[in-house]
């Protein structure tokens, strides 16, 4: 089998319906005679739960400010997220740290700027990078979205997409409410895998086209009962400029505990004196769209950074009452599909720091690899050359295989090199609010996306 097919929207088992299409009539939980591993369900009629002008895929940091800034414009706007609260990998995956945020205005400005008054994050203004609550964050994104009037709708994964020829015109989502349809104007791809995009039936990207390999997840956890003064050697400080990362030092500091960890670069990140973010967990070769490995990679993450904390308690010192607080509901993913846009970003973009006229934002984070393969290294691989800062386009946000659909976030249109610098979070808040506005006046004015960003 190609690697295209392998990686088609069919071969991953999207659900794709158009317009007035049904699939052959059957009883509930009947078998196929034609195969034992397949069933056939029913024909039915979905009720379609809500209609609004902008749907949001997800709620996660591009997915919030998608939202905002639909809403803000004008239109009517709903987010459709998983999880049972707002922030995606800043809350439930326990991130607790941006990055790439320092050039960033905006939205992103605004919620840095309502998580330091809240006393909820701590700032390095000189690299853009601010650590934070991530309860705090839950908090303060619900009651964003709030004032500005978008709705969302927490444990409602989209499952499928109902189109007209190329238009995209409802997604299907399944929750404890059943089997409902929202249907919408416009529709933006906030899930970081590009879940809605290959439903839809995106042609897309994944790994290392060279090697067939793609970047680790992390399983961080939260961690209480250390002090700051106590471990200063040992973590990141982000409010004194002068202090760098020590992660060496915390690695060796592991080793004397008798763990080595599965990251070689493992870090403390500070969020308040006695309370921690650690990220010092890889899990190598697993899928962040597949349910059994993202499973096997969840038990696995939290088998092992139970074990560390273990360990670094047993070493005693001011670790004596290190203890777990907080484990995420959702593995960090570095990596998922990139959907195919009508501009792919591209290493050569990097190279040469490529600006365009309708940049939605400039990026500055370096090329970040992590290691593709453990067996020669368990940190960032060293990059082949050092990125200039470049623009992320409008057309990479717009889905060239289907009308209406656009993404924001990791999942836009880039390759292996490109994506694991534009990655980080304070860039995807940025193209959220680029595409939130670009989708409100497609809205607003009955068009595509598409004829409006060229």
């Amino acid at each position: 089998m190609k690697r295209r097919d392998f990686f088609s929207a069919a071969a991953l088992g999207a659900s794709i319906l158009s317009v007035g299409e049904c699939p052959s009539s059957a009883q509930a939980g009947e078998v196929n005679q034609n195969s034992r591993n397949t069933v056939l369900e029913p024909a039915r009629s979905i009720p379609v739960s809500s209609s609004v002008d902008v749907v949001v895929c997800g709620g996660g940091p591009a997915g919030i400010a998608t939202a905002l800034a639909a809403a803000r414009s004008g239109a009517k706007t709903l987010i459709l997220e998983s999880q049972g609260c707002l922030g995606g990998t800043w809350t439930a995956s326990c991130l607790s740290l941006i990055l790439d945020m320092g050039n960033k205005g905006g939205i992103m400005a605004e919620i840095a700027a309502t998580m330091e008054r809240r006393d909820g994050a701590a700032r390095r203004k000189d690299v853009g990078t601010i650590t934070y609550d991530p309860e705090e964050m839950k908090f303060v994104l619900e009651e964003m979205c709030a004032k500005a009037g978008v709705d969302f709708q927490y444990f409602s994964p989209v499952v499928g997409a109902v189109k007209e020829g190329r238009r995209l015109r409802s997604v299907i989502t399944e929750s404890p409410s059943g089997r409902e349809a929202v249907s919408g104007k416009v529709f933006v791809d906030c899930t970081g895998d590009g879940d809605l995009a290959a439903q839809s039936g995106c042609s897309f990207d994944f790994a290392n086209p060279e090697t067939g390999k793609w970047q680790p997840m992390s399983f961080i956890v939260l961690v209480t009962g250390i002090k700051a003064e106590e471990i200063r050697p040992f973590y990141t400080d982000l409010k004194n400029p002068q202090r760098r990362s020590h992660k060496q030092t915390t690695l060796d500091e592991m080793a004397r505990a008798g763990f080595t960890p599965s990251y070689g670069g493992p870090s403390f990140f500070a969020i308040r004196d006695d309370f921690f973010a650690l990220m010092s967990n890889h899990e190598y070769g697993y899928r962040g769209f597949d349910a059994r490995q993202l499973t096997k990679a969840t038990v696995q993450g939290r088998r092992e950074m139970f074990a560390q904390i273990e360990a670094l308690r047993k070493y005693g010192g001011p670790w004596k009452n290190i203890r777990i607080v907080q484990t995420p509901s959702l593995i960090g993913i570095r990596e998922g599909r990139r959907i195919h846009g009508l501009y792919t970003v591209t290493q050569e973009d990097l190279r040469v720091g490529r600006r365009h006229s309708d940049a939605v934002c400039e990026v500055r984070f370096p090329i970040d690899v992590h290691s593709t393969k453990p067996h020669e290294t368990k940190e960032v691989e060293k990059a082949a050359f050092r990125s200039k800062p470049y623009d992320i386009p409008m057309r990479a946000l717009v889905a060239k295989d289907v009308d209406a659909l656009m993404m924001a976030g990791r999942c836009i249109s880039g390759d292996f090199i490109a994506h694991s610098s534009y990655r980080v979070t304070g860039n995807a808040v940025a193209m959220g609010e680029a595409a939130g506005r670009l989708a409100a006046r497609a809205a607003k004015e009955n068009c595509l996306p598409s004829e409006l960003c060229h």
